[in-house]
């Protein structure tokens, strides 16, 4: 009863491939512990890819702890994955066995609709699916990156060039696409506009590296004084405002061209609205429980706002290139994989500058 059972015919799912190495989730606690698994045998499309690193993100928080209630145990997280190729099938034409390769949050989609052929498989019509705590297409549940390998048909797999680290390319596949293509496709990437970035986790720190790199003059919102120095001087921001100073943020009026808030943490709207432009644009990526705000701070002046998540395989293989181009990098934490159940709580506390990222090919080894 798989989701995509048409899919099929043109995917070998017989049997199952050598034991995977693995740390999941058995239940609502969350806490990881080795777990031993078996993939799929290598089909005709698929890749065959060594996990070297993968980051950690809130999403492995989500589902290990079954907050949305459709944890499938036992979970084994982590949809921000960077390694090798060690086997392709004989269909594959993307990959040789030795490239440097990742994968982020779906690893299969219909290929047949119109956002499928447009690239922009995570809005799939039936459904992308994840890479951990998904339906794949012949009914399995999907196994994510905190593991020694995977099995990925080629579409949903992404060069990395040789010359840019594992370890920061793994951020890239979720943390970075989720900023990096709203911004594109808003046309945040005009040199000499200005840009809002709220909240300085993740996603906010890539989405100033990235508006630096466009050329935008950057102002960064937060609700602690505490990161001012960091954004400023480490991450190279212009601006930086405490969202709570209300004369910082009325000097503000109407000075910005864009905004992209990351912060998924409850706040007030109509504050930062008030600080566009005429026709500018509110991106969120963050998931607040709530949106609340006045009609008149989107209707006057003419604003946009906006949503959106991850991004297609076109974008995301397009800000791949363009880190590697730009040589733009996030700020990472490598930690060995004993050290996930920490990771995991330092991320519910907001404590990582700015994504940890786990060296799976150093200290996932069998007991």
């Amino acid at each position: 009863m798989g989701i995509f059972p048409f899919l099929r015919k043109n995917m070998s799912s017989k049997g199952v491939d050598e034991q995977c190495l693995g740390w999941a989730a058995r239940d609502a606690s969350g806490v990881l512990s080795p777990y031993k698994f078996s993939r799929r045998n290598l089909g005709n499309e698929d890749v065959h890819i060594k996990i070297t690193h993968c980051g950690v993100c809130y999403a492995d928080v989500v589902w290990t702890r079954n907050k949305h209630g459709d944890s499938k145990y036992p979970v084994v997280p982590g949809h921000e994955i960077a390694g090798i190729v060690t086997k392709v099938g004989p269909n594959v034409h993307r990959f040789n066995v030795g490239d440097h390769v990742g994968v982020g949050t779906y690893v299969n989609s219909c290929r047949d609709c119109e956002y499928c052929n447009e690239k922009q498989e995570v809005l799939c019509t039936k459904g992308s699916v994840f890479t951990f705590n998904g339906v794949d297409f012949d009914g399995t549940i999907t196994k994510g990156g905190y593991s020694s390998y995977i099995v990925v048909h080629e579409r949903y797999c992404f060069t990395i060039p040789k010359n840019y680290p594992l370890a920061s390319a793994a951020p890239l596949l979720c943390a970075g696409v989720t900023v990096y293509s709203p911004m594109v496709r808003h046309k945040m990437n005009q040199p000499g506009k200005s840009l809002g970035v709220i909240g300085l986790g993740g996603l906010g720190h890539m989405a100033v590296k990235f508006g630096k790199a466009f050329g935008l003059s950057v102002t960064v919102f937060s609700t602690s004084l505490s990161k001012k120095e960091e954004a400023l001087t480490l991450l190279g921001a212009d601006k930086f405002v405490v969202s709570s100073n209300q004369e910082e943020m009325k000097a503000l009026a109407k000075s910005l061209d864009f905004i992209i808030d990351t912060a998924s943490g409850d706040h007030p709207f109509d504050p930062y609205m008030s600080l566009l432009k005429p026709y500018g644009v509110f991106v969120l990526v963050g998931f607040p429980s709530e949106i609340k705000f006045s009609p008149a701070s989107l209707n006057i002046g003419s604003k946009t706002f906006a949503g959106s998540i991850t991004g297609g395989t076109k974008d995301t293989q397009e800000m791949i290139d363009f880190c590697a181009a730009n040589d733009i990098h996030p700020n990472i934490e490598v930690i060995p994989i004993e050290y996930a159940n920490e990771a995991l709580e330092r991320l519910v506390n907001r404590d990582v500058k700015y994504r940890f990222v786990i060296d799976i090919a150093n200290s996932l080894k069998e007991n």
